[in-house]
């Protein structure tokens, strides 16, 4: 072994051991005896690595919302970003505040010897690949208030400079040591030094360091900016923690911003926007106590006695606030501002070479995520693709100095939006991760969550957000904008005079089972609430589960689906029908359980709705009945299934009428009657049959017995496509008794489609060459939604 480390050559030498500890007593007697602990830890930091002849010492506090442990003190790291660990197994440091124990491991990347601690135990490795730094040993030790097992942070010690794993009685010394320092950091909570300026409580609280706090009023004052925004930006401190730190400093409570607070128009009405924005100061309420006035500086505005003139005899009560809050509030009260810059501008902020693309810590990933011009570009993307009608956003990194794809999908189609530049693909992701409230540390797997875009910009929507992880460690990001809204009335809804009679007669039944089939975005959901507000009667109870709560609708009881919490729809269900409904709707049904509940509810006196994933009316039977479900419960429960698709509408400003020719009909009939081909009509004579059609046609669509057809032109309208919307084609099966005998007996698909048609049904295809007849579409665009 190396003689460089006493403790190395003989652990059994009594004189070293205790030359350890007599050297491990000055650190700790020095520690007590400071009234400053942000300096002293900072100083004594390259003491403590030569006690135990480590390379790097990390010291983590833990956060004010316990969630996470946060670096104070870092040696050997030129960053002054601080490293923010999540208290759980996905790091070292994680899995020691978050056990309490502490570790002793010999080499991190020993994936065997991390699991010998815990199996779910994982080290982060990025700091390591941006640095070209190699950490192996490492020394782990919780600290902790010895009184009451409260969590204070983590010491870590990296690497012993002998190149070999720390001995045993390193063990007992960081253990000391934490314990010495748990001490210290408890006695701070307990005395606050007193306040000098408005963000001094940041330091005194821990939450940032005092060289950290230099730096960022060095930043501010090279930047041109504000000190609380290069807080947030660069050393990510949380807008509660930088409002806390200002109550102090003023001693009024502090007020964050409430998206649900309601707008005081009585006080309001002789203040203008610009005045509130240029004396930072607003009324919120009316209490008790007097008027609720919230500022950015209640001592100037007290000295002013502003708020006394406007408010005169009524007594003040002031709250601090941030700047960001202060800004929030006034869009709330006076309406958000849509100057948003153009995408070239905002493009043209991003510097190409100022993020770099080698993977960093969490911490530089969320400073990138968090610059001004990065969070102006996003909230950009999402208002433009809004007002472009966009369904989708798709977000594609690509690898090597590629720039990032985006693009916007509408009306079924994708298309190109912008390019961002791929230093900030990373940063990109991250933030729409964090406005997602998704884990940023997590790219090996998919996740899913929603975005409240008004938390974060000028507009009042939801966007469900995927993320998915893709070759060359990228990962996709795809946002779907949800269409809120107030249901489409039943007449409204683009369904053909036959399948609407027809549906009409079936929804009106008090009780069964009725299913909306179709592929994802095919506007099931739209189809389910525009029934449902069809029999919404205020003598209907109707219950329905969602996820998620899309189109909201008065006399509706509605349930917002939440796995996570163990509400998942059969759940649900189940509650529902101890809850007396009428009416049951649920977003979709995919497992045996549920689609049982949904049979047993609708024998038992209950109008159920759902939804399905496939690609036509007859082929969802088999799919039921494949789940395992009793042929004759589901037979008797079966009111019918409608099946649906989206196809693109011409646009209305440029479509162009032209007469058809006897070639373009007779292209039309042969595309239509190829459905009908096993029907009765057919098989007994199938000119009479194409015939008899060609005449329906005649009667409804032609005008002097010539057809108008119409055609793609494109305009500015529709972005030069010439198709703008969406029109819903429908396959409507109703359960008959014959179809319901077919059922138990098991029939094929062909058997049940043949049946169908026999009775009535038109197919999505035949469905769709009437909505051609109509000029709603063409032909090319209904083959496309159709294909079998």
């Amino acid at each position: 072994m190396s003689a460089d480390w006493p403790l190395e050559t003989n652990l059994g030498d009594m004189s070293r051991r205790l030359g350890f500890f007599k050297n491990l007593q000055r650190v700790t007697t020095k520690i007590h005896g400071t009234s400053n602990i942000d300096e002293i830890i900072l100083e004594m930091s390259e003491d403590i690595c030569e006690l135990f002849h480590s390379d790097r010492l990390t010291i983590y506090l833990i956060s004010d919302d316990r969630k996470s442990i946060v670096s104070k003190v870092k040696t050997g790291l030129a960053s002054h970003q601080e490293i923010r660990l999540p208290i759980s197994e996905q790091s070292v440091a994680g899995y020691v505040a978050a056990t309490g124990k502490a570790v002793n491991i010999r080499d991190v990347y020993d994936d065997r010897e991390l699991a010998g601690h815990s199996p779910r135990l994982y080290f982060l490795k990025e700091v390591d690949q941006r640095t070209g730094y190699r950490s192996k040993q490492m020394l782990v030790a919780p600290i902790v208030n010895a009184q009451n097992g409260e969590l204070l942070g983590v010491v870590q010690l990296i690497n012993n400079r002998s190149d070999i794993p720390f001995p045993g009685v390193a063990d007992e010394g960081i253990q000391a040591l934490a314990q010495t320092l748990a001490v210290a950091f408890a006695q701070r909570q307990k005395e606050r030094p007193v306040l000098k300026g408005k963000y001094d409580a940041l330091v005194s609280d821990a939450i940032i360091s005092s060289a950290e706090f230099e730096l960022a009023q060095r930043s501010a004052r090279r930047k041109n900016s504000s000190l609380e925004e290069v807080l947030r930006m660069e050393f990510q401190v949380e807008l509660p923690a930088i409002g806390a730190s200002l109550a102090k400093f003023f001693g009024v409570p502090y007020e964050p911003f409430q998206s649900e607070r309601i707008r005081p128009i009585d006080l309001l009405k002789n203040l203008k926007r610009d005045y509130a924005e240029a004396n930072h100061w607003l009324p919120i309420e009316e209490t008790s106590e007097g008027v609720v006035v919230v500022t950015i500086d209640p001592e100037r505005l007290k000295g002013s006695r502003m708020v006394n003139n406007i408010f005169p005899k009524r007594r003040i009560v002031y709250r601090v606030t941030t700047q960001r809050d202060f800004s929030q509030l006034v869009d709330q009260f006076f309406g958000a501002l849509s100057n948003i810059d153009s995408v070239g501008d905002l493009l043209s902020g991003l510097d190409d070479d100022e993020v770099g693309d080698t993977p960093g810590s969490n911490a530089e990933v969320l400073s990138a995520a968090a610059d001004n011009e990065l969070v102006r570009l996003v909230n950009k993307i999402i208002v433009d693709a809004y007002q472009k009608g966009a369904s989708d956003i798709h977000i594609e990194p690509r690898p090597g100095k590629e720039k990032t794809l985006i693009r916007f999908r509408r009306d079924g189609s994708l298309a190109p939006y912008i390019e961002v530049p791929a230093s900030y693909r990373s940063a990109l992701i991250a933030r729409l991760k964090i406005m997602s409230d998704l884990d940023i540390s997590e790219k090996r797997r998919p996740q899913d969550g929603k975005m409240k875009f008004k938390k974060w910009g000028p507009l009042d929507i939801e966007l469900r957000v995927a993320t998915l992880p893709t070759a060359g460690g990228m990962e996709d990001v795809v946002l779907r904008i949800l269409a809120a809204g107030e249901p489409i009335p039943l007449d409204d809804l683009g369904v053909t005079p036959h399948n609407l009679e027809r549906l009409k007669d079936v929804i009106a039944k008090p009780y069964g089972l009725f299913f909306v089939c179709g592929p994802t975005g095919s506007g099931k959901t739209t189809t389910l609430h525009s029934i449902l507000s069809y029999i919404n009667k205020p003598e209907t109870k109707i219950w329905t589960a969602e996820d998620p709560v899309e189109i909201t609708q008065k006399g509706l009881r509605q349930v917002q689906v939440n796995k996570k919490a163990g509400l998942d729809f059969a759940t649900v269900m189940r509650a529902f029908l101890r809850a007396d409904p009428d009416v049951i709707m649920v977003g979709e049904m995919r497992d045996k359980e549920t689609v049982s509940i949904g049979i047993e509810a609708s024998l038992t006196g209950h109008l159920v709705f759902a939804t399905l994933h496939t690609n036509s009316a007859p082929e969802s039977i088999n799919r039921l009945l494949d789940m395992g479900m009793d042929p004759f419960n589901f037979a008797d429960a079966l009111l019918g299934i409608l099946a649906q698709r989206l196809g693109k509408r011409l646009c209305k400003s440029c479509k162009t009428a032209y007469q058809a020719t006897p070639e373009d009909i007779q292209l039309l009939l042969s595309e239509y009657c190829a459905e009908m081909k096993d029907t009765a009509q057919w098989q007994a004579d199938a000119q009479a049959a194409i015939e008899r059609v060609r005449q329906e046609w005649l009667a409804r669509y032609a005008s002097e017995g010539r057809f108008t057809l119409y055609r793609a032109r494109g305009c500015d309208a529709c972005a030069g496509s010439g198709y703008k919307g969406r029109v819903g084609l429908h396959e409507l099966l109703i359960g008959t008794d014959r179809l319901k005998r077919q059922i138990q007996e098991h029939a094929r698909v062909a058997e049940l489609l043949t049946t169908a048609l026999n009775e009535g049904m038109h197919t999505l295809k035949m469905d769709g060459i009437e909505k051609v007849l109509s000029g709603v579409t063409d032909l090319k665009q209904v083959r496309a939604v159709c294909i079998k």
